[in-house]
């Protein structure tokens, strides 16, 4: 999965088997070049930090609002602009797909604005644009989310919109056709797409026969098969109290926004009625192929990740960030593309899911090159793992992943609400912004050393998007 980098402490939204997009033809950059660039970027960011310091995560005043009923939400009141923004996640997602109906969920979350309550589709859309309002769901593997952003003078009609997608969905038959004829057009499509095809058998190989295995969207016959019915079913096993998480943003005050949890939450059932979902260990040491007769072969390496709650989580994100997770000053991006011009983008991602944790590296080349570049990010693994990082790297990263935290996840409204919902699935506590800076500083070099020797000495599983590589890899 690509994932969210784990130093900006989101979940991933996406699955573990998502290719990286990157240009058949990178460019070859000299020494200087690269190094003036990274030292242009390395600047600006420097400038930005001064100007943005964490100064965000300090001063922002989150209040924890709790309903006469018992919601709770996380709130940062802000009356800069008067806009709200509204973020919530329920328990579950696409694990909680039935087999031989995955895809329910994904179907599920493209109709909560085609009708609830007494308005049908149209009816509800007409409300929702002179609410002047933008509601989204979507489901991820653990969870389905939803967002509202409303304009502060129409919070009334915007607040009861949302509660009657949350609590009266239609699921009318003519909006599940025409939203299931959408979603099988992109199966149907991505039957032959190369990244679609990789991304299946990536999943099958690393999870086996775990529901994290299975494709959100569904197949053609899966898709198929689902009724109004298990739409309503699955509704009603997710939509619970007992599995929510929200956080609120903008210009709205504690006492109206208690009324307003209640309103949209407060009738849901307390309990979720949810199907068991094992954790599962990535299977690693594998060669995944899918060939292609491409100029670009696609690269993509899972080793063993580090949970959440792990003592060692943070020497785990410094050393992700420092092998890969910078953009201009990690390892892979000095070997891989400013030494050698061998891709356009290389990254790493420390995975964080419900059940299940990895670090994943993708990369892209021309195919010709696909092997030597295989063989240099499996060195530049090897080597961390058994020396470890100096102790200016560390320095550099610390500074780095402290200054970053509020341009990265702080940056609008929408953005704080959900860093805050993630901040609440984590259990990290509502004071945890004022805390991350002492853990980061506190993870000494020997720490980290550690951690890469604990993650990357395992054999990684690698997938090979492209013409079949002669006996390349093991490096």
């Amino acid at each position: 999965m690509r994932g969210v980098p784990a130093w900006q402490e989101r979940r991933s939204f996406t699955h573990p088997s998502t290719v990286s997009a990157l240009r058949a033809d990178p460019p070859s950059p000299t020494r200087g070049e690269g190094r003036t660039r990274a030292a242009l970027a390395t600047l600006v960011l420097t400038i930005l930090f001064l100007i943005l310091p964490a100064l965000a995560a300090r001063a922002m005043d989150i209040q924890q609002v709790t309903s006469p009923k018992g919601i709770t939400a996380w709130l940062v009141e802000d009356y800069s602009v008067p806009i709200v923004a509204v973020r919530f996640v329920f328990g579950g997602g696409s694990t909680q797909d039935p087999v031989g109906k995955e895809g329910l969920a994904n179907l599920m979350t493209g109709l909560f604005d085609e009708g609830a309550g007494s308005l049908d589709s149209e009816a509800f859309q007409i409300r929702l644009d002179d609410a002047g309002a933008e509601m989204s769901f979507e489901e991820t593997r653990d969870g389905v989310y939803g967002s509202m952003r409303m304009l502060a003078e129409q919070r009334d009609e915007a607040f009861d919109l949302l509660r009657l997608a949350v609590n009266e969905p239609r699921f009318d038959q003519a909006p599940i056709d025409r939203i299931r004829a959408q979603i099988l057009s992109g199966i149907i499509a991505n039957e032959n797409d190369p990244d679609t095809v990789a991304q299946h058998k990536w999943a099958r190989a690393v999870y086996g026969d775990h529901p994290y295995s299975r494709s959100d969207q569904g197949t053609r016959q899966s898709i198929a098969a689902i009724t109004q019915d298990d739409l309503k079913a699955l509704h009603k096993a997710v939509f619970a109290r007992g599995g929510l998480h929200v956080a609120v943003v903008g210009a709205i005050d504690p006492e109206t926004l208690k009324k307003k949890l209640d309103m949209v939450f407060g009738d849901l059932p307390q309990a979720q009625a949810l199907a068991p979902v094992a954790d599962v260990e990535p299977q690693l040491a594998q060669r995944v192929e899918v060939n292609y007769d491409l100029p670009q072969t696609s690269l993509q390496l899972a080793w063993p990740g580090v949970k959440r709650k792990s003592a060692d989580f943070f020497p785990s994100v410094l050393m992700n960030e420092i092998l890969g997770g910078g953009t201009f000053t990690s390892r892979l991006f000095a070997e891989v593309r400013e030494k050698r011009g061998l891709a356009y983008s290389v990254n790493s991602s420390l995975v964080n899911q419900d059940h299940a944790n990895a670090l994943i590296v993708t990369t892209g080349t021309r195919s010709d090159r696909a092997a030597e570049t295989l063989g240099i990010v499996r060195d530049v693994a090897r080597r961390l793992a058994e020396e470890g990082p100096t102790e200016a790297e560390l320095a550099a990263t610390k500074k780095y992943l402290i200054g970053a935290y509020a341009i990265t996840n702080l940056d609008s409204s929408s953005s704080i609400a959900a860093t805050l919902v993630e901040l609440q699935l984590d259990d990290l506590g509502i004071d945890y912004m004022q805390r991350r800076a002492g853990y980061i500083n506190a993870v000494t070099l020997d720490q980290v050393k550690a951690a890469a020797k604990k993650l990357l000495t395992a054999e990684p599983t690698i997938m090979v998007v492209g013409p079949p590589l002669a006996g390349a890899g093991k490096g």
